[in-house]
């Protein structure tokens, strides 16, 4: 991968892990309920994830998978009932106060994780990266070598900035009434979400 091509893979990267998503409303609520040093395991869980779809575009398993209409249909579905499931909750329990709680790590690690996977937003990125960026006459591993440092430490700044965003507002709205709005806006988003991937149609391949 050439400097040039690098550089217009990091913009891409940024703009694809800083624009607002599930990711990005679970970090804030993790932040918000489990204080920052705590809420930091999702963003291991993202991590987690982000390390596993680099290794299978590269494979093109993701492409194959996003291929099958049916296999995306399921997938499609199971996920979108996951996330209305996490905002329906999270909009019945708003006006309970914030505390920080301590969940187990696994549940954490667990719920980021699976978030990332059945993101809709994840399937397109990653093979629009790999369809867009990936030199065919480069062996692929030479540019993984680029892609993963690259996409792993972007997506790691996002993430933690999302967390830290709120952890800063569980302190700032903690017992207030600012505080039912700010986490019925947070479930609502995920019903979003979970509506729009319900909506979606497979990626559409490279013409």
């Amino acid at each position: 991968m050439s400097f040039e091509a690098w550089i217009i893979f990091a913009l891409f990267w940024v703009v694809f892990v800083t624009t607002p998503g599930p990711n990005a409303v679970n970090c804030i609520n993790n932040g918000m309920n489990l204080g920052f040093k705590r809420a930091m395991i999702g963003v291991l869980g993202i991590l987690t994830q982000a390390s596993l779809f680099l290794v299978l575009s590269a494979f093109g398993i993701t492409a194959l998978i996003a291929a099958s209409e049916t296999a995306f249909n399921v997938a499609k579905l199971i996920g979108a009932g996951f996330l209305i499931y996490l905002g329906v909750r999270g909009w019945m329990n708003a006006k309970t106060a914030v505390s920080i709680v301590d969940r187990p790590t696994r549940s954490i690690y667990l719920r980021a994780f699976a978030i990332a996977t059945i993101n809709p937003k994840s399937v397109a990125g990653y093979l629009a990266a790999f369809s867009q960026f990936v030199q065919p006459d480069v062996p692929i591993w030479e540019q993984m070598v680029v892609i993963v440092p690259t996409a792993l430490t972007l997506t790691a700044l996002s993430y933690t900035g999302f967390t830290a965003l709120g952890a800063g507002l569980g302190r700032a709205a903690m017992g207030a009434v600012l505080n039912v709005w700010v986490r019925r806006v947070m479930a609502g988003s995920f019903i979003l979400y979970g509506i729009l991937l319900g909506a979606a149609s497979a990626p559409a391949g490279r013409g």
